[in-house]
């Protein structure tokens, strides 16, 4: 018995990955905030860089919602109540009070007849598609679909799986019309916003062309929408891609560990769909849930983005997003043109990706490289995210800092 062969094989393959360039290494430990002051944003301190002030310029949250005092007083006043954590799974003596009413609010959020919350956006994909995935399923996926519908298909075993091209309409249609009497049920499933790039699905074409097939499944094609960077930071309301394409889909899920600024995920649709989902999803039943001061909070953005200010609050991050991508683009750097606030720099070498983020670091901000497998090869990238506590001062100096790089390093 022992680990001695596992370890030197383990070795060998970490030692791989490093020499590729594609070992994502240390993670830096925050270890303390400033708060916004004198033009400028939050500002973080890094185990190891004692005293150095870092922009954080890859952080999910959107809204900047995880600092705001009020949102911070309401987990503190519901941890009271409640206690810090649920104890238990949902239906066994879990679900308290707040988890409801986030759900109710949800539903009437996104228009929906009912929502339900897991721990996390990833185990909702997991548990909606592994429940809805029978043996006589058609999966058809978006070839750029996060991991977690990639694992999500691969552990449901459909009874076929079939890759579209990036946001391509005409494949996607020989993919469904290719798919007719193999199966009782179909399930088209994409992102919303593409978290690598910060693109978007074209929800009304691909509800329009499932429409349209339709009546070639015996139990429909249903259409799944995984928004988690688009609900609370795209569209006029924050309602996300839906809003920004005027389509609603069967099944959406979003997260509350984004722009809401906490924990976990959630799916809203007919509460049929919930009710058996409740019954099945196997990261619902036996998984405990978020904590029911987790669930107040993000009940208090749902709020928030139903109001004047939070529409303000989204204008801003739009114009933020804005002045960032037009100086990336003044600066001749590539970018993917989009409304919203995931901001990607093309570098398409991984070397140079590697490069690039260690300067910005020098330079105190903090943004994330993404090489090949997390992006195709040839798609090397660095992704930059704004948020609403961001301040323009803070735009510009990124730009300023990425201005310098350009002289003194773009060959």
């Amino acid at each position: 018995m022992g680990l001695k062969k596992l370890v030197q094989s383990l070795d060998r393959e970490l030692e791989n990955l490093r020499n590729e360039g594609r070992a994502k290494g240390k993670e830096f430990i925050i270890t303390g905030i400033k708060k916004s002051t004198n033009g400028k944003g939050p500002r973080y301190f890094l185990k190891g860089f004692e005293g150095k002030e870092f922009v954080r310029m890859n952080s999910n949250s959107y809204l900047g919602m995880s600092l705001v005092e009020d949102i911070i007083k309401i987990e503190e006043e519901t941890a009271r109540k409640f206690g810090v954590g649920p104890g238990a799974v949902r239906f066994i003596s879990g679900t308290f009070d707040p988890h409801r009413q986030l759900e109710k609010k949800l539903a009437e959020f996104h228009e929906r007849e009912d929502a339900m919350i897991y721990s996390a956006a990833y185990v909702t994909v997991i548990g909606v598609l592994a429940s809805l995935i029978t043996k006589d399923t058609i999966v058809i996926s978006d070839e750029l679909n996060h991991n977690c519908i990639i694992n999500a298909i691969r552990l449901s075993r459909p009874k076929e799986k079939h890759i579209f091209k990036h946001l391509d309409m005409n494949d996607l249609e020989e993919k469904i019309k290719i798919s007719i009497g193999k199966g009782k049920r179909a399930i088209i499933v994409t992102d919303g916003i593409f978290s690598m790039r910060g693109d978007y699905a074209p929800l009304k074409e691909i509800q329009e062309i499932a429409d349209k097939y339709d009546e070639n499944f015996e139990e429909n094609i249903v259409t799944i929408v995984d928004d988690s960077h688009g609900v609370g930071a795209f569209g006029k309301t924050g309602r996300g891609t839906e809003e920004y394409t005027g389509t609603k889909v069967d099944l959406l899920i979003g997260t509350l560990g984004k722009a809401f600024g906490v924990n976990g995920g959630y799916v809203v649709s007919d509460r049929t769909v919930t009710t058996y989902l409740r019954e099945t999803a196997i990261t619902y039943v036996y998984s405990n849930p978020i904590t029911p001061a987790e669930a107040a909070c993000a009940l208090k953005v749902v709020e928030f983005l139903n109001s004047d200010e939070g529409r303000k609050r989204l204008d801003y991050l739009r114009n933020l997003t804005k002045r960032f991508k037009d100086g990336l683009i003044k600066l001749g750097y590539e970018t993917i043109v989009s409304e919203h606030p995931i901001v990607p720099v093309l570098v398409r070498d991984t070397k140079r990706t590697k490069d690039l983020v260690e300067y910005l670091i020098e330079n105190g901000v903090l943004a994330t490289g993404l090489n090949y497998p997390v992006v195709p090869k040839g798609d090397e990238t660095i992704r930059f995210q704004v948020n609403a506590d961001h301040t323009p001062d803070d735009i510009d100096y990124v730009l300023d800092v990425l201005e310098k790089y350009k002289k003194e390093r773009w060959e």
